[in-house]
C-alpha cells in the first residue's frame, strides 16, 4: 500500500481486512455517513451494523491499488475478494475526511 495513503484511512483498511470491527468503527466521526449497496448508513450505531452484516456475509478483503487526494477528499480505487459471485472486483471508495476522522464514504 502506497505510505502516502492517509493514515486514517490505512488504518480503516486495515481493521476491515483483519474483520475488526471496533477499531474500523473508531474511524469513523459520531456523524458520518457511509453510502454502499445503494443504501445510506448514518452515524456509528449504523455504520456498525454494516461493518458487521458485510464482513459476516461477504468476507471481504481490501487490496488497495492507486488512489488520488484533493483537499479532504480521497478516491481509492481497489481490489475486493470475498464471498461474493463475481469476486474479485475493483471499487472506487470516495473517502471525505474531517478533523482526521471519516465523515463519508460512498464506495461504488
Amino acid at each position: 500500500m502506497d505510505p502516502q495513503l492517509p493514515a486514517i484511512v490505512r488504518t480503516y483498511i486495515d481493521a476491515k481486512n483483519a474483520f475488526d470491527v471496533n477499531v474500523a468503527l473508531e474511524c469513523f466521526s459520531d456523524d458520518a455517513v457511509v453510502h454502499d449497496e445503494q443504501t445510506d448508513r448514518r452515524g456509528k450505531q449504523d455504520i456498525k451494523r454494516w461493518l458487521e452484516e458485510t464482513i459476516n456475509k461477504y468476507h471481504d478483503q481490501l487490496r488497495p491499488i492507486r488512489f488520488t487526494e484533493q483537499n479532504d477528499t480521497i478516491v481509492l480505487t481497489a481490489e475486493i475478494s470475498g464471498t461474493f459471485d463475481g469476486s474479485p472486483v475493483e471499487l472506487d471508495f470516495h473517502f471525505s475526511l474531517q478533523s482526521g476522522k471519516i465523515l463519508n464514504l460512498s464506495i461504488a
